[in-house]
Parts: C-alpha cells; sequence; structure tokens
C-alpha cells in the first residue's frame, strides 16, 4: 500500500512564483522609502509649511507600504510552496534563520508605517464653509 503526499495546490504555486517575483524589487522599495524619509526630515528641518509636510509625510507612506508589501512577499516565498497551505507549515517557515530575518524586517517596516501615520503625516484642518455655520 503506498502512501502519496498530496501536492500543493495550483493556486499556492502561482502565489509562490508571483510573490518571487515581487520580492525581486524589495531593494529597490527599500532605497525609496529612505529617499522618501530623507525628503520629509529635510521639510522638517526647513520648517516648512503643513501642506508640504503632508505631502511629504503621505509620500514616505506610500513608499513604506510599497516596501512592506515586498518584504511581505518574500516573507512568505521564504517560508516555501507548501506554506501556502498548511498553517503548520508557516510556523516552521518563521522558525528558520531565514524566515525570522523576513519576520523581523516585516515587523520594523509595519512600526515604522504606524509611527509615520501617528506622527509623521501633518493633519491640516478642514476648511470651514459658509453653510456649516
Amino acid at each position: 500500500m503506498a502512501f502519496f503526499r498530496p501536492r500543493v495546490s495550483r493556486e499556492a504555486e502561482v502565489r509562490f512564483h508571483a510573490d518571487q517575483e515581487i520580492s525581486k524589487s524589495y531593494g529597490d522599495l527599500l532605497d525609496k522609502a529612505r529617499q522618501a524619509e530623507a525628503h520629509l526630515r529635510a521639510r522638517q528641518a526647513a520648517h516648512a509649511s503643513g501642506a508640504e509636510l503632508r505631502e511629504a509625510g503621505l509620500a514616505y507612506d506610500q513608499a513604506l507600504t510599497a516596501a512592506l508589501r515586498a518584504a511581505e512577499a518574500a516573507q512568505r516565498a521564504t517560508f516555501g510552496v507548501k506554506a501556502y497551505d498548511d498553517r503548520i507549515r508557516r510556523r516552521k517557515g518563521r522558525a528558520t534563520p531565514e524566515g525570522a530575518k523576513w519576520t523581523t524586517e516585516v515587523s520594523k517596516l509595519r512600526t515604522l508605517r504606524e509611527e509615520n501615520r501617528l506622527t509623521g503625516i501633518v493633519r491640516l484642518p478642514r476648511p470651514v464653509t459658509a453653510s456649516a455655520r
């Protein structure tokens, strides 16, 4: 009597290869996020207007989000193709050195993004219209 292990689903294979492709751009996206942060810090040091600070903060948020998505894709791809269908495989993937590295990187990027969303994006007051008075 032969026991065969079930193969991974076709959907998991497709997602795995897509994540591998997305993760290739991680370095470039991280560099763009660093440049956006430098621009935001320069605007803050120059005491720019609220609108300029808001624009720079939103650009930094978008760059961080793109880098975070690439890091999450690299994390999933590192866990392996079987991890897309099996939560135990995901747990085992996090326990490997490479998986732990990507898990830490994703956590750092999420923290940076949340910090920027809380303190880096300037909230501008809404204009008061005549009908609101």
